[in-house]
């Protein structure tokens, strides 16, 4: 079944430090890692991303029309010189149970449609009499990896074979599918593809297997945030976010954009978090290996909006490279809070230089104050923005500290992209 959990997915993806070319090792070391230091804070997931199935994945870069690893039905399967525990047809079960015995779960990406290496050999197809080239929708191709067609919906065994590509999946284990190319399709006019997103519904309810459904990439279109809503977990609204903060604060406009959306088990995705120990291999955007270009306050900004919005937290960096301030990020108690304990977030003021966001909790608020622009600057933020009224007792979530009253007009200096992430309790009494 569509697994719609009541509070956002958190966990780690493989594509913003090995883009491609991730190996079962690295899966293996970054899913002991999140074990051992990340698990008691919520973080789950370990995603596999993009070409697993690809022997000669090498970089960011896809590498056209290459020959991919695939079984009797047309099904693509892990590249055994790059995960050796998927030979004799294990597929990533062992991968995936390695990952469950740690207490976590396992996840995978996947491009939308059907292998067009498949088509062309007209495979069979599990439970249809018709083959492979029968499910193809020819003319719908994604315009930057070669590797797929899409599925027809009007085909007689489209529907098959994406049942019996997540029945594959369920065998498994697999617990997180993030599908690629269908939130937002260039070559279709940033079509978000419909007909495909609900066929991978159905067929997830068919598999036997609770999943996540992750939708990618963005920006998905916001007039069709009651179809995300339904038929998927968490969906991309957003382009490939990388560590600039320009892009970081286009995305706050969005965050405002999809607010009254989130909840319910269904998660607006502001992108993975592009922290930590980048691009290992390859490049991406003609920048090559790096640690996060973001500042220290930059990065707190992030986590900060992130968390406000509650967006899924899915973690980009090679995790065992983390040094002491990363690792604080990812397990602040009173920051990750507000991912299982606030609602209703909001953007109560935007201008060029600052902005304010409000989310209620129990019996609390929570407001985050951010300087967007380049120099330090006063700021000042009276109480009746906020909709209260009294004193309010206000704790910093960073500095886990209080700071004393907020009676009328809260006063403060914040450097360059720097925030101030609070939490209000009214005053007894007052």
């Amino acid at each position: 079944m569509l697994k719609k959990p009541e509070t956002p997915p958190m966990g780690w993806n493989s594509w913003d430090c090995y883009g491609a070319a991730v190996t079962e090792e690295q899966v293996r070391a970054n899913a002991r890692y999140m074990a051992e230091h990340l698990k008691e804070y919520g973080w789950e997931y370990v995603v596999v991303d993009i070409q697993w199935y690809e022997s000669t994945a090498d970089g960011s870069r896809m590498h056209a029309f290459m020959p991919l690893c695939m079984d009797e039905y047309g099904r693509l399967v892990p590249a055994e010189n790059r995960f050796p525990s998927a030979r004799d047809g294990k597929g990533f079960g062992p991968l995936a149970e390695y990952v469950h015995s740690l207490g976590l779960k396992f996840g995978i990406h996947i491009m939308r449609g059907i292998p067009r290496q498949a088509v062309h050999a007209n495979t069979p197809v599990q439970g249809s009499t018709l083959g492979a080239r029968y499910a193809a929708k020819y003319a719908s191709i994604c315009p930057w990896c070669t590797d797929n067609y899409g599925v027809d919906p009007l085909s007689p065994n489209g529907q098959a074979y994406y049942d019996s590509l997540f029945r594959l999946y369920a065998q498994w284990g697999v617990d997180y599918v993030k599908v690629d190319d269908i939130a937002f399709n260039a070559l279709e006019g940033g079509r978000m593809i419909e007909d495909e997103i609900i066929m991978i519904h159905r067929a997830i309810d068919r598999c036997g297997r609770d999943m996540i459904l992750s939708l990618s990439p963005g920006p998905a279109p916001i007039d069709k945030a009651g179809i995300l809503c339904r038929h998927a977990t968490m969906w991309r609204i957003t382009a490939d976010l990388w560590d600039r903060w320009e892009d970081m604060v286009e995305d706050m406009d969005r965050c405002a954009q999809w607010a009254p959306y989130v909840g319910q088990g269904s998660w607006p995705d502001a992108d993975m978090l592009p922290l930590g120990h980048l691009s290992l291999v390859g490049s991406e955007h003609g920048v090559g290996e790096r640690m996060t270009r973001l500042s220290r306050d930059e990065q707190i900004t992030m986590m900060s909006l992130w968390c406000l919005f509650r967006s899924p937290m899915m973690f980009g960096g090679e995790m065992r490279d983390n040094d002491e301030f990363t690792l604080s990020l990812l397990t602040n108690r009173d920051v990750l809070s507000l991912l299982t304990e606030s609602h209703g977030a909001r953007q109560v003021l935007r201008n060029d230089n600052f902005a304010v966001w409000q989310a209620e909790g129990k019996g609390c608020t929570y407001v985050g104050i951010f300087n967007l622009s380049t120099i330090p600057r006063p700021v000042g933020v009276p109480l009746y923005w906020l909709g209260l009224s009294g004193a309010q007792q206000v704790y910093d979530l960073w500095e886990h500290r209080d700071l004393g009253l907020w009676e009328d007009c809260w006063q403060d200096e914040l450097r360059q992209h720097a925030c101030r992430l609070l939490r209000l309790t009214p005053v007894e009494g007052d």
